[in-house]
């Protein structure tokens, strides 16, 4: 238990019947009549909706205890996608509805942030960017302008991008792994 006087943004709080709300802002307000308050925005954390919640000051709130930890993906059981502990070596497999879009940039070996309550996985975050190596792209056509200098490029994920004309086939290239975005190429 904590009061709505200790939030902190990322904190898990355990709301509404046991469902978990991530803390995204938080501002306490003091008006000049009438009680403190503190005004948040919170993010369902297995949904990802974001609401405003106005809690009084020196509330208390029931927070969770979500265990973050770094896991390296180690390979896909069927659906599953089983994580490596990188400290204990244990074995997670993780639900593909829990990966979710990080599935389209996970290859072996790749390390993620794999969040747990209670046992369970909520959810899967990767770093906000990752280096790909391009599986297939068509060649690009030097007065071929029409795309707005861009043409879809097959990741070796087998997730498809969009990328600029001068990228071609094997090239490394990052990739945010929030939007999808080409960021550019990788030197080797």
């Amino acid at each position: 238990m904590a009061t709505t006087n200790d939030l902190k943004n990322g904190m898990v709080l355990k709301l509404d019947g046991g469902q978990l709300w991530s803390v995204v802002e938080f501002q306490h307000v003091k008006p000049g009549k009438g009680p403190a308050f503190v005004r948040t925005k919170l993010k369902n954390v297995l949904s990802g909706k974001t609401v405003d919640k106005t809690f009084n000051a020196g509330i208390k709130v029931e927070t969770a205890n979500v265990d973050r930890r770094g896991m390296q993906f180690s390979y896909k059981d069927g659906a599953d996608f089983v994580f490596m502990d990188t400290e204990t070596y244990d074995q997670l497999p993780v639900t593909p509805e829990v990966v979710g879009d990080a599935a389209n940039y996970l290859l072996e070996g790749f390390e993620a942030t794999v969040a747990m309550y209670e046992g369970s996985a909520l959810y899967v975050e990767l770093p906000a960017s990752v280096e790909l190596t391009i599986e297939y792209t068509e060649p690009g056509v030097q007065g071929d302008r029409s795309t707005g200098g861009t043409k879809p490029a097959k990741l070796e994920t087998g997730y498809e991008i969009a990328v600029p004309l001068f990228i071609t086939t094997g090239e490394k290239v990052k990739v945010d792994t929030r939007s999808g975005d080409y960021l550019g190429r990788v030197n080797n």
